[in-house]
């Protein structure tokens, strides 16, 4: 029999503030504590979790030295805007500058969300599936009533319910810190293709083929028709850009560049 000690590097069991943190930790990995979503105040974290107090204090402020949390006097820990500072940000000044940065954006969206469309059509569950189908009636609902906003919300929010039904850690966490930019880019898109009812009308199509593929579990088709509203998109806002450029150039030959006085 042996009687010995363990020695001093043998694994000891994780401290009740340890286990704390690693579960936040966890929910934040998973997409289940979502960028800038607010937590319970301590008394109540402290009931759910059965621990004290302290040991939920201690787990916040390790989480927060590590920039996964972030908190203000009294307004509560939030999840942090993970990584937008360094992706989101840049991106968003460029897409503003450089047009051809916007559709390498949207060729990256293309990539990704065709493979994301149909992983979601063979890893969804019942939660994810009940998410879709409720952007996918939202969108057909703001449609209806010619709400740009809520259409716009809710595009965004059937993306993002993609990202998270494909059930790859890596991919939606990219996302995620990409969400801005995405929420940005659907609704500036929206807002400048609204006034044009048939396309208006090809993005609803769209969307629904999208979700009606990942609803049925079809995943060729769901890589397919994301695939194709990727494209479409980017040929829109091409030929958008396109015309408006042609119109800015008209009128500058108009008046002279606005460096002439007034022709006759």
């Amino acid at each position: 029999m042996n009687d010995a000690l363990p020695g001093p590097d043998a694994a000891k069991p994780p401290t009740a503030a340890a286990a704390v943190t690693a579960r936040i930790e966890r929910l934040i990995l998973e997409g289940s504590l979502r960028p800038g979503e607010p937590l319970l105040p301590e008394r109540e974290l402290a009931l759910r979790l059965g621990v004290s107090r302290p040991t939920v204090r201690l787990a916040l402020k390790d989480l927060e030295s590590r920039g996964l949390l972030t908190s203000k006097e009294g307004r509560g820990a939030r999840v942090a805007q993970l990584a937008t500072a360094s992706i989101t940000d840049p991106l968003i000044r460029l897409l503003a500058e450089r047009g051809e940065v916007a559709d390498h954006y949207l060729e990256f969206r293309d990539t990704v969300e065709s493979a994301a469309s149909a992983m979601a059509a063979m890893r969804a569950n019942d939660v994810d599936l009940d998410r879709i189908r409720a952007c996918a009636e939202r969108i057909e609902r703001a449609h209806v009533t010619a709400d740009p906003q809520e259409e716009a919300e809710a595009d965004a929010d059937l993306h993002a319910a993609i990202y998270e039904a494909s059930h790859n850690l890596v991919l939606l966490q990219i996302m995620q810190a990409l969400s801005s930019l995405l929420r940005s880019d659907v609704l500036q898109n929206r807002a400048r293709m609204f006034s044009i009812p048939a396309i208006r009308d090809k993005l609803r199509d769209q969307h629904l083929t999208i979700a009606d593929a990942i609803l049925t579990r079809r995943p060729d088709d769901a890589r397919a028709a994301a695939h194709a509203h990727l494209g479409f998109l980017r040929d829109a806002i091409r030929d958008l850009a396109g015309a408006e450029a042609r119109l800015d150039l008209s009128r500058r030959r108009l008046d002279g560049g606005g460096l002439t006085t007034p022709r006759d």
